[in-house]
Order: C-alpha cells, then structure tokens, then sequence
C-alpha cells in the first residue's frame, strides 16, 4: 500500500496526523471521500482533543472501506481499565481453538476472588461453578471483573494475553494485572494490606490521591490508539480467530451496551461491536473513560474507533458528548 502524509496540525504541543492510505485493489467499489470532508473530521477531532483539555484524548479512527485513517494522540499509551477484556477474551478463544480450553469447562470461584459485577451480585455459598462460556459473556458483554480475572488465570496470567497480542503484530497494548491487581494501587496500599486502623477521613483522602497518582503514572494495562484500532482490525479480518470464533466475540461486543458511548452518536441501523472502560472518579477527577469499537452499516462498510479519555476533569455529561460528538462526526463524514 502506498501512504501519502496529507498533513501535520500541532496546537499547544500536541501533534494530529491524518494519515491517507490507498485502499487495496480487491477493495469494494465506493466514491471517494471529498477532501472538505477529510479535512472537515480532522478539524472536528481536532476540535475534541482541545475541549477535553485538562484532560488528555486520545483518538483512532479508520475507515476499512477506503483505508483513510484519521489519528490524535494515537501513539500515546492509555489505561485501558475494562477495554482489556476483549483482548483477553481474544486468547482465551484462541485457546479454545487450539484445544487448551473448552467452553463448557467448568471453573470454580470462590467468594475471596470476587470483584465488582453480576457475578457478585448474585454469588450464593462459598464457591460457585461457571463455564468459559459463561465467563466470557459475562466478562465482554456485562464487563464483570470477577468473570475476566478468572478467565486471566485459566489463560494462564496477563503474560499470556501479552504474548498473544505480540505474535500477531499488536505491540502497542499491553496486559500485566486482572481487575483485582489494580485495586490495591487505587487504595494506595500494598497488596492484601486493610487501610491503617484508626485512619482519619484526612488521612484516608490523602492515601486515595496518593493512589490514583500512582494509577495514573503505572505503565501497566496499557494501549495506544493506535494498537486498538490494530486490534479490532486484525480481528475484523479474522487474523486473530477462525470465523466461527470471531463472529462469537464480536457478537459478544455487539451485546456490550453498557456503558454507552459512541453508541450514542450513532444514526439509526448502524451496529456497534464495542467494549468500554471506565474508572472511579475521585475529586472531579476520572483516571480512565474510553470506548473502542467497530461500527458496522447494513450494508456492510465498516469503520473502527478507538477513543482514550484520561484524566480528565470534566462531568459525566461533558465526557459522554465527546464520546457523542465523535461517533456523529465519523458516522456523518464516511457514511452520509
């Protein structure tokens, strides 16, 4: 493929490349896209990445149909929190092809590995049995964090997943910890140490920052822009998975409806096969709001988005209309 480098926009320090990539010969027929339209969503993402300032955006998109690619930030690595279930649903599927796991394995949780989600909600005795099926809908569809750290474990560890993604050319998303790894970095405590006893409120707030500072500084469970859309590529493609198995995971991702996020945006008809992330928010402060997903129009053009939202600053509402915005603006320019 040849790549053409239209041009570079850098405001305040940060870079913003629109990246053009003739599409390949076997493409399907489509016009191409007016150059005012091109230019029109970089000055829109553009536009995105400023207003999310104090807070840092991170966006990928790319149009599989004419392969234009659009990027802000896309070479900066972001957390990920619950974006990370898909990669590793990715393995454990691989997995299951290879003959290392079955879906109707059963699994065995005991209440002391329990984390937040419909697992603990509805956890009865001491232990409870679920297969890899069930684990993987629960942990991509329902983003149950009990569900995903089990599977991690039966993958066999974060190192799997990682080595996974590196044997398919995916290098810029990484996994080191489950859900439960990172709890004790946003407590601001060594691991399965309790909170000192007698802690003032003072005290207890002061830890907290000096634990979401820590998170937000930690290398760990990262990916870029960049790597996600690689990702959702190469799965899309079926480079990671049999077509059997990658049609379950993204129907899996399909079924993924809360949050929503650029889901929001979207016009009538168009699918959305996404998995979000999001962290607490402490002091007006949100470590984590990210979505990356593959929107898929009926009649079968597709186009991927990877957004990272990180530190930001902004409410609730402020973070979902970027989140909005972008989905609008992608839908409008490469499929009006």
């Amino acid at each position: 493929m040849k790549t053409v480098r239209l041009f570079v926009a850098t405001c305040l320090g940060i870079s913003l490349t629109l990246i053009c990539t003739a599409a390949p010969a076997s493409a399907t027929t489509f016009s191409p896209l007016p150059a005012a339209r091109i230019s029109g969503l970089h000055d829109h993402i553009d536009a995105l990445v400023q207003r999310s300032r104090p807070g840092s955006l991170g966006v990928a998109v790319l149009d599989l149909r004419s392969a234009i690619e659009w990027r802000a930030n896309a070479a900066q690595p972001f957390p990920m929190m619950s974006v990370f279930k898909v990669p590793v649903a990715a393995a454990v599927l691989a997995q299951v092809e290879q003959g290392k796991l079955s879906m109707d394995q059963a699994v065995i949780v005991h209440r002391n590995e329990l984390e937040s989600g419909t697992i603990r909600d509805h956890f009865q005795g001491e232990q409870m049995s679920f297969t890899v099926r069930q684990l993987l809908t629960a942990a991509v569809s329902k983003s149950d964090n009990t569900a995903v750290d089990a599977l991690l474990t039966r993958v066999g560890g974060a190192e799997a997943v990682t080595a996974f993604l590196r044997t398919h050319g995916i290098n810029g998303m990484r996994v080191d910890l489950g859900e439960g790894g990172f709890n004790p970095i946003f407590e601001g405590l060594p691991p399965h140490q309790p909170p000192p006893a007698g802690e003032t409120a003072v005290q207890e707030l002061t830890r907290l920052r000096r634990g979401y500072d820590a998170y937000l500084a930690d290398p760990r469970n990262r990916s870029t822009p960049d790597a996600a859309v690689s990702f959702l590529r190469k799965l899309w493609n079926k480079e990671l998975l049999s077509p059997t198995s990658t049609q379950y995971l993204i129907d899996l991702m399909y079924a993924q409806t809360t949050p929503s996020r650029l889901r929001t945006g979207l016009p009538p008809g168009v699918r959305l096969a996404d998995k979000c992330g999001t962290s607490y928010t402490l002091e007006d402060r949100t470590a984590a709001f990210n979505d990356i997903g593959i929107l898929v129009w009926p009649d079968g053009h597709a186009v991927i988005v990877a957004a990272f939202l990180m530190a930001s600053t902004a409410s609730q509402d402020e973070r979902q209309a970027i989140f909005t915005d972008l989905a609008r603006e992608v839908a409008t320019t490469l499929h009006p």
